[in-house]
């Protein structure tokens, strides 16, 4: 990295020799080769505390969301950045804040259709070897030390995940999602897939090797909605959200019923 540089660091924007060698996920996630962290680690529960605390607070006003994902190497102007750029902007007309991880590529093109459409922008950043910086589309930016903290912020906070073309990153966030719905941790939401070349043969695998060999069942692979417009990604999360306020309306209402 650059002398002049910056690096976040949670809250802390650093330069040059105060860069540290490492992250703090990272120091957490090494293992131990002697007892000293039993005098440490207990006090970075209050750091971790911490990042909780600031997350709901800037979070919890935001409203209906869907959180977008996607490729950070996703350049501008080509074609999945427009279609993520468009998801942003639709989801804002359709009334959601639209959450990131605030960086470039399709984070970037999703918080500028958001911005731009005069809707709630956020970026939920994360402490990263070769950080990037928050994009300047983001009305609403948080940056976190720990991945855990972020990925809670996401699930949350979000009443639908759409995900376009990405990598490690956007399928480790695509599974923990479907992971979440499946076993009922969360209410049933939309996942949406956008790109039905890209995630084609992901779906044709999971149908015939999970599925054949019963690693997950036919039914799983209802829990993902694969698109390939803003349109009906949008149209998606927009039903999803509907359903489970109308099922929270019914609820209420047979609870004052019987009452």
């Amino acid at each position: 990295m650059a002398n002049g540089e910056a690096y976040q660091k949670g809250p802390l924007v650093l330069r040059g020799r105060q860069i540290p060698k490492e992250t703090t996920d990272s120091h957490l996630l090494q293992p131990q080769v002697d007892t000293d962290w039993l005098h440490t680690d207990p006090w970075r529960v209050m750091r971790i505390q911490a990042e909780f605390v600031e997350g709901f607070g800037a979070l919890a006003d935001i409203g209906p969301a869907v959180s977008v994902f996607g490729s950070a190497r996703t350049k501008p102007n080509t074609k999945e950045y427009l279609l993520g750029r468009d998801i942003g902007r639709m989801a804002a007309e359709a009334g959601f804040a639209v959450i990131t991880g605030g960086g470039p590529g399709i984070m970037e093109a999703a918080n500028k259709g958001a911005s731009t459409a005069g809707g709630v922008s956020v970026g939920l950043g994360i402490e990263l070897p070769h950080e990037q910086g928050m994009n300047k589309w983001v009305d609403l930016g948080i940056n976190f030390r720990y991945f855990f903290v972020r990925k809670t912020m996401f699930v949350k906070y979000s009443t639908g995940f759409i995900s376009l073309p990405g990598g490690f990153g956007t399928l480790d966030e695509l599974f923990e999602a479907l992971t979440l719905v499946q076993t009922h941790k969360v209410r049933s939401f939309p996942v949406v897939l956008v790109g039905k070349d890209y995630w084609g043969g992901l779906l044709d695998w999971l149908a015939s090797s999970m599925v054949e060999s019963g690693k997950i069942s036919d039914l799983d692979l209802d829990l993902i909605t694969l698109v390939d417009t803003a349109d009906e990604a949008v149209e998606a999360v927009t039903s999803g959200h509907n359903r489970v306020v109308e099922a929270a309306l019914a609820k209420e209402t047979g609870h004052s019923d019987g009452s």
